[in-house]
């Protein structure tokens, strides 16, 4: 069986055991989301921390670079393992491309260099960033870039 379906069931068997009635609500891949984006999120601040921390850039560079080469990773890991799509990857990468644009300047620039601008830590700030990140880009994978596309009806 290939690692994409084995994922796709362990999600699936995790998220049926869930309790408090959570397994009605919680979507198999929201939980392979929050997998997959809570290592590419790791991947980000380890990154960033390199970049800023280490190397000195500014803030503003390091969450740039850091965001792009984690966004890229995120994109594969999710359409290949989570979404397991199969589409046209050109139409994909231009919907993600526009929705991490919108995600860049709203949460991470916005958010997380305003914060870091009025005093927050860098790291707090960019966690609380990625929370909010992580509810839009949930949304805008599930329901825009990877959604299925209606079978034509014959008739």
């Amino acid at each position: 069986m290939p690692i994409a379906d084995r994922f796709a069931r362990l999600c699936t068997a995790i998220v049926a055991i869930l309790p408090f009635g959570l397994s009605r609500i919680v979507a198999p891949s929201f939980l392979g989301f929050a997998v997959i984006n809570g290592f590419t999120f790791g991947v980000d601040l380890l990154l960033l921390t390199l970049f800023h921390g280490g190397l000195g850039w500014p803030v503003w560079l390091g969450i740039s670079l850091a965001y792009v080469i984690a966004f890229g990773l995120s994109f594969v890991l999710n359409r290949t393992f989570n979404f397991r799509s199969h589409a046209p990857v050109g139409r994909q990468t231009v919907l993600y491309a526009v929705a991490i644009a919108v995600n860049y300047v709203a949460f991470l620039l916005g958010l997380g260099a305003g914060l870091s601008a009025l005093g927050i830590e860098y790291h707090v700030s960019r966690i609380i960033a990625g929370a909010c990140e992580g509810v839009f880009m949930y949304s805008v994978m599930r329901w825009v870039v990877f959604a299925k596309q209606a079978e034509p009806v014959s008739a």
